[in-house]
Order: structure tokens, then C-alpha cells, then sequence
């Protein structure tokens, strides 16, 4: 397996930002209460991820050490900036879903964590696999978790009403506490998978 492939599917994997990292709790547990919403902030955050860990990989030789953080987030600020114009104009609906969310993808740990980690490090097509990659492996979770709390919790899969009135809904999954109880599961059940292939290899 070639070395940016390895960066890849580390991030969507075996360095997840949600299930190992545990980084991005605030937008992972406030967006996840549907598909949709889970999908678009994870579709966003991808968009800021690989834009900015390539153009500060670019500059990493150029930005002096003493002011790297500030760079790094004006980098990251533009590319939100670019991604919350492109929403209004485009998907309305979803932007007005997210809201303050998309502005704060500028200090996400996950973005700031992949320029400082990362792609301040190496080159820009390692840097454009590894933003793809832990843009992948959030924008999957996010998507998981708004599926199991939209299903369970509304009745509801991409909005579209897919169990009868007499089901009994979960109210609780589309609050607050439902997205703890949700994520909780979700990583226990990662971990075990990760920890038997481990035991099998």
C-alpha cells in the first residue's frame, strides 16, 4: 500500500478524529440529530480540511514558527469563509440547519490538529490524503450517528417518514443526551472491532 493510500485510510480508520482521536465533540454531537445535517457539516469540514492543510503545507516553509498558529487560522478562516458563501448561495436550507456551526469549523480541533500535526510537516499531496482522509472518517460518523438518532428518534430516514405513528419514537436520541448515548455506543463498538482484527492479525 503506497504511503498517501496509508495516510487515507488512516484517517478514515485507525486515526479516526471522532472514535479514536475523540476531537470535534461540539459539532460531532450538535449537528448528528439527522443525515442531512450530519452529512452537510461533514461535507464542510472535509471542504476546510483538505483545502487548508494543503495551501499551509505550501507555506509551511515560509510561515515562521513564532506566528504559525495565526497563519494557520487565517488559512482555515478563508476556506470557511468560501464554504459558508458557497452554502447560503447554494444549499439555504442546510446553512440555516447548521448555523453558528460553520463558522466554528475555524476553530475545530480536528482542522487545527491536522495543520499543526500534519500538514505543517509534509508535503502538500500527503497533505491533501491526510485532510481527505480524517474528512472522510468524520463526515462517515456524522453520518451514522444522524442516521441511528433520525431513524430512532423521529420516524424519519433523509427526512422522509419511513415508520408508522404507532412505533414508538425515542425522543431522547434527538436531544442532547441521545447524542452522548449514541456516540458512546458507537465507539465501543469500533473500539471491539479494531481490538478483535488486532487479535486475529
Amino acid at each position: 500500500m503506497s504511503n498517501n493510500l496509508k495516510v487515507l485510510r488512516d484517517g478514515i480508520i485507525f486515526d479516526n478524529p471522532i472514535l479514536i482521536q475523540v476531537v470535534g465533540m461540539c459539532a460531532t454531537l450538535a449537528t448528528s440529530t439527522s443525515i442531512i445535517n450530519g452529512v452537510g457539516m461533514g461535507l464542510s469540514t472535509t471542504a476546510v480540511l483538505v483545502g487548508s492543510n494543503v495551501v499551509i503545507s505550501l507555506l509551511r516553509k515560509f510561515i515562521p514558527d513564532t506566528v504559525r498558529i495565526p497563519c494557520f487560522i487565517v488559512v482555515i478562516a478563508s476556506f470557511v469563509t468560501i464554504v459558508q458563501l458557497l452554502l447560503q448561495a447554494y444549499l439555504p436550507s442546510l446553512n440555516d440547519a447548521l448555523g453558528l456551526y460553520i463558522p466554528l469549523i475555524v476553530v475545530n480541533c480536528i482542522i487545527l490538529a491536522r495543520a499543526e500535526g500534519f500538514a505543517s510537516k509534509n508535503g502538500p499531496v500527503a497533505s491533501f490524503f491526510d485532510g481527505l482522509g480524517n474528512g472522510l472518517g468524520f463526515t462517515i460518523v456524522l453520518g451514522v450517528m444522524g442516521a441511528i438518532r433520525e431513524f430512532l428518534g423521529s420516524g424519519t430516514f433523509l427526512s422522509a417518514k419511513v415508520l408508522p405513528d404507532v412505533f414508538p419514537k425515542t425522543l431522547l436520541l434527538i436531544m442532547a443526551p441521545g447524542a452522548f448515548f449514541t456516540l458512546g455506543i458507537l465507539m465501543a463498538l469500533f473500539k471491539h472491532v479494531i481490538a478483535k482484527r488486532k487479535t486475529a492479525e
